[in-house]
């Protein structure tokens, strides 16, 4: 199985392409992959480049398709924009190749002239209140992988409690609420796979409650997101009046700020809405209460979450009161942030969980360059931002990488093949973006054999297993 095809050259005399390793192929590493192909040297013919785009995954789009929910209404957006780019034939993509584990960092060195990483950050950041190791309180991150059908996590998920806390008041937060208090018949327009749809389906759920720290004009939801919320079936929205307390700073965002001023009234409008609550299931908005503690039973089970109301300090910052409430719950999600993993041989920084880094170029703890490494998106500053953040990150990234060229060590062995026969070498299963054609085609064939609430064949079923993906990728499986 080759993959040496799609390099992206323009002939500059007496030169090779400038080759460049791109580790993560997410949005923040396609991004990344993409600029390179089309900076003010390549343009002019002053460069050549040649870009290969690698990822753990056997598939590409990375958090778009392992970390957002799959009735995101933005998602099917997004991948097509970056399937346009991967589409091109001018990155060659390897799938199921781990950095450390099947080429290192010297290695990539060997072949490369430089390498950008772009692995982002997918582990939840811890919330830091007694009680948050109970059973049945969970990090955001590890039930969106479950949902997300991703290949490294259990298969099953311990869907039975009744009455569910998420802690968060970000999209992540809004996306868990909203599946778990959706009926599992209304995911079925999704690509769910059948192993999450029959999880969803057995979930006795009557209410989940979303807590946020600050008011109603500090939440972190787009308002495409907020919206969302009133189209499920049989879910009531529920908020509650002692929530709108409004400060300087309040006032001020909801004047100036977009929005703030769209999501407020959409707020409003659940507030004055005063048709009877009568459906089976009930998604609750609290605002102004910070967890406390997690309590427990004597099994070691989560009984309840106690909540501390906050008042707004005048700058939208908040202050605990010290009145507390009780909520019986048997679940606790907590959504609030992400964080990076170390890579092997990068240093790191635990606290912010991001390579240390300049602008993108990856430094030493004294601030000393490491030759030829890069970093962007999230591993590069922190899990914040949306798409056009990344977009910036990268450019960043991308224009110090070029400016560094003619400083750049040559690589051993950059001719393209050569790190194709490395991987054959070792004897690992990568894949390609003809593989993900492959897949993605399969996916679909098994939608159409599958069939919604309503009994039509569904678009897609997200394949989970690890094995499946690499066989039906690399031509293993009939079509």
């Amino acid at each position: 199985m080759c993959a040496s095809k799609g390099i992206t050259t323009v002939t500059t005399p007496n030169s090779r392409p400038l080759r460049v390793a791109v580790i993560g192929a997410g949005p923040a590493g396609i991004y990344a992959a993409d600029m390179i192909t089309k900076t003010e040297a390549v343009r002019e013919g002053e460069l050549e480049v040649s870009v290969d785009l690698f990822d753990r995954y056997p598939t590409p789009f990375g958090l778009i398709r392992y970390g957002v929910a799959p009735d995101h209404p933005r998602i099917k957006g997004i991948i097509t924009a970056l399937r346009s780019i991967l589409g091109r034939g001018d990155i060659r993509f390897f799938g199921n190749v781990e950095y450390g584990r099947d080429i290192t960092l010297g290695e990539f060195l060997t072949h490369y002239d430089a390498v950008i990483f772009a692995t982002g950050a997918v582990n939840d950041a811890p919330l830091d209140i007694p009680g948050a190791d109970l059973d049945g309180s969970y990090g955001a991150a590890r039930f969106v992988a479950w949902y997300d059908g991703h290949p490294d996590y259990p298969r099953t998920w311990p869907l039975t409690a009744k009455e569910i806390a998420v802690i968060g008041n970000g999209n992540v937060a809004l996306d868990v609420a909203r599946v778990l208090s959706k009926h599992a018949e209304d995911m079925l327009v999704t690509e769910i796979p059948g192993n999450v749809y029959q999880g969803l389906r057995e979930s006795p759920v009557t209410d989940v409650h979303i807590f946020g720290r600050r008011g109603p004009a500090q939440i972190k939801f787009t308002p495409l997101e907020l919206r969302e919320l009133a189209k499920s079936r049989d879910v009531d929205i529920v908020v509650y009046d002692e929530d709108f307390q409004f400060d300087e700073a309040s006032e001020k965002a909801m004047v100036e700020n977009n929005q703030t001023k769209v999501m407020m009234k959409t707020l409003q409008k659940w507030r004055e809405d005063e048709t009877p609550k009568t459906a089976s299931r009930r998604l609750h908005l609290h605002f102004l209460q910070t967890p406390d503690e997690i309590l427990g039973d004597e099994d070691g089970k989560v009984r309840a979450i106690r909540m501390e109301r906050t008042r707004l300090n005048g700058d939208a910052s908040v202050t605990g009161t010290g009145e507390y409430t009780e909520y019986p719950v048997q679940a606790v999600y907590h959504a609030i942030g992400y964080l990076g993993s170390p890579l092997p041989e990068l240093p790191f920084d635990p606290e912010r969980g991001v390579i240390l880094n300049e602008e993108g170029r990856v430094v030493e703890a004294d601030g000393t360059p490491v030759p030829g490494v890069y970093a962007t998106g999230w591993i590069k500053r922190g899990p914040v931002g949306l798409i056009g953040a990344t977009k910036s990150d990268a450019l960043e990234t991308v224009t110090h990488l070029v400016e560094d060229r003619a400083s750049l060590a040559d690589p051993d062995r950059p001719e393209p093949q050569a790190v194709v026969e490395l991987l054959e070498d070792k004897g690992v299963q990568y894949t390609t973006w003809d593989g993900w054609l492959a897949l993605d085609e399969y996916e679909q064939s098994l939608g159409q054999s599958s069939h919604d609430a309503e009994g039509n064949p569904r678009e897609r079923v997200k394949v989970v297993e690890r094995d499946e993906m690499i066989s039906v990728s690399r031509g293993a499986v009939q079509q």
